[in-house]
């Protein structure tokens, strides 16, 4: 969270005292998109952010999250123009601007030369479950705040 976006929640919130990390952690819920994922994903993408957990501690727990907040569809359905495991997807980076076109594969196909990213990098987790025209503001490992718009879902 910026330190706009942190003063502003402190200038919005009716409370008395500073706002806390809860405070600031529910604002930031409140914003999230809404998401979906295939079952035919969720069990395996819930034993990859479990198995990651010692060593990708923040990444993981990110993508548990999402995974317990998202829609869970039947894995008969469709998930047209829904980021997915191996789907195509076209994002903007808000704050740069740069557009970005890669596919989201679980962590033995990751190959970042030929645009393959794993879910269980901080972009690959952000976007599990967007569809076309969605934003989704996340919190970085390191600290710093991203942004991300995604453009196309193939």
């Amino acid at each position: 969270m910026s330190a706009v976006q942190f003063n502003l929640l402190a200038q919005a919130t009716p409370l008395r005292r500073q706002p806390t990390v809860k405070d600031m952690d529910h604002a930031l819920q409140t914003r999230l998109p809404a998401i979906a994922i295939s079952a035919r994903d969720v069990d395996r993408l819930r034993h990859l952010a479990e198995a990651a957990t010692e060593k990708y501690p923040a990444t993981a727990e990110f993508l548990a999250r999402e995974i317990d907040r998202a829609e869970i569809r039947p894995g008969n359905h469709p998930m047209h123009g829904v980021v997915g495991m191996q789907s195509e997807v076209t994002f903007r980076d808000d704050v740069s601007g740069q557009m970005r076109t890669v596919m989201l594969v679980f962590p033995d196909a990751a190959d970042v030369d030929t645009g393959k990213i794993s879910v269980l990098t901080p972009i690959g987790a952000a976007l599990i479950g967007l569809s076309a025209g969605q934003t989704i503001e996340f919190q970085t490992p390191a600290g710093g705040w991203r942004s991300l718009t995604v453009v196309q879902v193939n």
